[in-house]
């Protein structure tokens, strides 16, 4: 997956007098600080500097969870076209870009960040080339929630594990009573990032929501620790980016998890591929995490006609089409 030309140029020209020395040091203090966890109270993205790094590294994985989890919700419901917009959290944009690219006809968006120099970046990102109403605010999720207006759709990208965790509930809560229709929560791969989201979906079910996806059911998690449900997106890197990590990969794997709780029920549930597939000569090897509430492999033969053809085009993260399709 890649950024949108328009966000790849902006970044671009942005970057384009960084010095690069000061640009990997400042990378290296970011991935640091998101590896870490750290909640000491200073933002992960307070500087300039630590913004740039951002966008030189975090953007297009952040991007590609983003957008992956945006398309998951969107097949669950396809029902679901949404005019407006709450990111908290928003750092400089990064869910704006996705939610417009999906549904362009998004009409306003309000994104709130405490970063200061977060919030620039995403203004000189966005102007000109993104036709939705934006309203940028400083903000501090866990206490300048309170005056906002709900929206269509409401999202936390990678702002959780930032929160101290006794915070967590009355966050979750706030989220949810602003999001008109569905609320999107985006987090780290990892174990720790999982448990984050197994708490707020077990929080968000409480309140009456339905989860749209990935989970195609709202029981109990069905996987035990050491295992644990999370995705991921291959990446590609641009030169700048390699130059910035240092590194000779020229892509990278970005590992997510997510919960989309929607005020509506999915119209239909299908089984969602929760690891890679393991594809054999004329068979295919699926962990499913299935409706009924349950997780198991599946093994999948040409003897199984259509569902086999679904099967062997499954990717991890993919609902699977009872009939096929």
């Amino acid at each position: 997956m890649e950024l949108p030309a328009q966000l790849r140029q902006g970044v671009d020209s942005l970057l384009e007098k960084v010095p690069l020395p000061a640009l990997r040091q400042a990378a290296r203090t970011l991935s640091e600080r998101y590896r870490a966890e750290l909640r000491d109270g200073r933002l992960h993205m307070a500087e300039d500097m630590a913004v740039k790094a951002y966008l030189a590294t975090r953007l297009p994985a952040t991007y590609a969870a983003v957008r992956a989890s945006l398309d998951a919700l969107a097949e669950a419901r396809p029902d679901f076209q949404p005019k407006s917009l709450l990111d908290v959290g928003a750092g400089p944009g990064t869910m704006l870009w996705a939610t417009t690219d999906l549904w362009p006809e998004l009409e306003q968006a309000v994104l709130v960040d405490a970063s200061a120099a977060a919030r620039k970046a995403g203004q000189s990102l966005a102007a000109g080339a993104i036709a939705a109403r934006i309203t940028w605010l400083a903000g501090d999720a866990t206490i300048d929630l309170d005056d906002l207006q709900p929206a269509d759709l409401v999202s936390a990208a990678y702002v959780l594990d930032e929160i101290v965790p006794a915070s967590l509930p009355k966050l979750v809560d706030r989220l949810w009573r602003l999001s008109a229709d569905t609320l999107l929560i985006v987090e780290p791969g990892t174990p720790a990032g999982w448990q984050r989201i197994l708490a707020a979906r077990r929080q968000l079910i409480a309140a009456g929501a339905h989860v749209a996806a990935p989970c195609p059911h709202e029981a109990p998690c069905p996987l035990v620790p050491p295992d644990w449900c999370h995705f991921s997106r291959r990446v590609a890197r641009s030169r700048l980016h390699r130059l910035a990590k240092d590194a000779d990969v020229p892509w990278e794997d970005e590992k997510f998890i997510y919960l989309a709780a929607s005020r509506q029920p999915a119209p239909a549930r299908a089984p969602r591929v929760i690891a890679p597939p393991k594809a054999g000569s004329g068979k295919v090897m699926l962990k499913l995490c299935e409706p009924d509430g349950s997780a198991s492999e599946k093994l999948f033969s040409k003897r199984d006609s259509e569902i086999f053809k679904a099967a062997r085009r499954a990717d991890w993260g993919d609902m699977l089409s009872e009939n096929g399709g």
